[in-house]
């Protein structure tokens, strides 16, 4: 078989070890890899690198990804599929596995339910909000960022007397956010799936000041929901390709309330990109892995059209038109945990 690879959308820690799966897999079974550049563009453009184990067996170690990735849609022009669908034949293709979020697992489902293109797909994204996979890989490394880098904001806050407010990413899931904060011990968490409640959040700060801490540390996700509000924050209106505006600047927004209200000196952070690069940990490193493989065994076996899951610690396959369209939110029941600490 000649199998075509690609990574789409936002790069994520442990996107090189699926990458390092997937080859060893096809590689083992006798077949060719190449590696589609930049995502959809790639597939598109016919843009490729061979792989092989020789030049993908010490990658498990290296963050984003070795492909490239790219936000391209090419459903946003139709001669763009027609397109694609003539270099997948071009290059002698005989399967395409697609490494994405939802976005880019759309674009594999509507080519194989429209276009019978023989396509598998892995789930990918550190905001841990595919449906149909109990985690997604990326994650842990993502939480994990966030905490080493609060946990050194907090010794500036407590030097200083100051809240300090720290924004994360994970758009309209609230996962990274609770996580992070309670691996961190965060005075308050703000996420998508609640409305922000700043009364209860300034008094607690000013009723934990009062008690003697001289300090606070607020986590809020990028997605957060304000009060009387439809609409969420962000520094700019521009869409991406997908139609998805680009959120950011909550932190700020939150920062500035506190202060107001409570009189506490207040700082923001926004982590952005941080949250998302570096070496993966060695759990993303092993679930990645596991995941290419399992995804390269359904390459050989031409079960196409599914994508490989987390389900407890077995990978499974499901359908991709099951895994894509809707959105894993935050489980409240680890908000609820959290919020035992939301106590004055």
């Amino acid at each position: 078989m000649k199998v075509g690879i690609l990574t789409g959308g936002g790069d994520c820690p442990g996107l090189n070890a699926v990458i390092r799966g997937v080859v060893r897999v096809v590689h083992n079974g006798g077949g060719q890899i190449l590696g589609l550049v930049e995502g959809w563009r790639g597939a598109i453009e016919g843009d490729f690198v061979p792989l092989h184990p020789a030049n993908t067996d010490d990658i498990v170690d290296r963050g984003g990804t070795i492909l490239g990735s790219s936000r391209t849609n090419p459903y946003k022009d139709e001669a763009l599929v027609e397109k694609l669908i003539a270099t997948f034949h071009r290059l002698g293709l005989d399967a395409l596995v697609a490494i994405g979020g939802d976005d880019t697992l759309g674009v594999a489902n509507r080519l194989f339910t429209e276009r019978h293109l023989p396509v598998v797909g892995c789930p990918k994204t550190i905001d841990n909000d595919l449906s149909s996979t109990d985690v997604t890989f990326g994650f842990d490394t993502s939480i994990n960022i966030v905490m080493e880098a609060v946990d050194r904001l907090r010794t500036t806050a407590e030097s200083h007397r100051r809240v300090m407010v720290i924004e994360t990413m994970g758009r309209h899931a609230g996962w990274i956010a609770c996580y992070a904060g309670m691996a961190t011990a965060a005075d308050f968490i703000l996420v998508p799936e609640v409305e922000v409640d700043f009364n209860r959040m300034c008094n607690l700060l000013v009723k934990r000041r009062e008690a003697g801490k001289k300090y606070g540390v607020i986590v809020v996700s990028e997605g957060a929901k304000l009060p009387d509000s439809e609409e969420f924050v962000t520094r700019d209106a521009e869409l991406d390709e997908f139609g998805h505006v680009k959120l950011g600047g909550v932190g700020e927004l939150v920062a500035d309330v506190i202060e107001r209200r409570t009189g506490i000196e207040t700082r923001w952070v926004t982590l952005g990109h941080l949250q998302r690069g570096g070496t993966p940990s060695a759990y993303d490193r092993v679930l990645g892995t596991r995941l290419g493989i399992h995804a390269g065994r359904l390459v050989i076996d031409r079960d196409f059209g599914k994508m490989v899951a987390l389900r407890g610690t077995d990978i499974v396959a499901v359908p991709l038109s099951a895994a894509v369209g809707k959105l894993r939110t935050l489980d409240l029941d680890f908000l609820k945990e959290a919020e035992e600490f939301f106590q004055s």
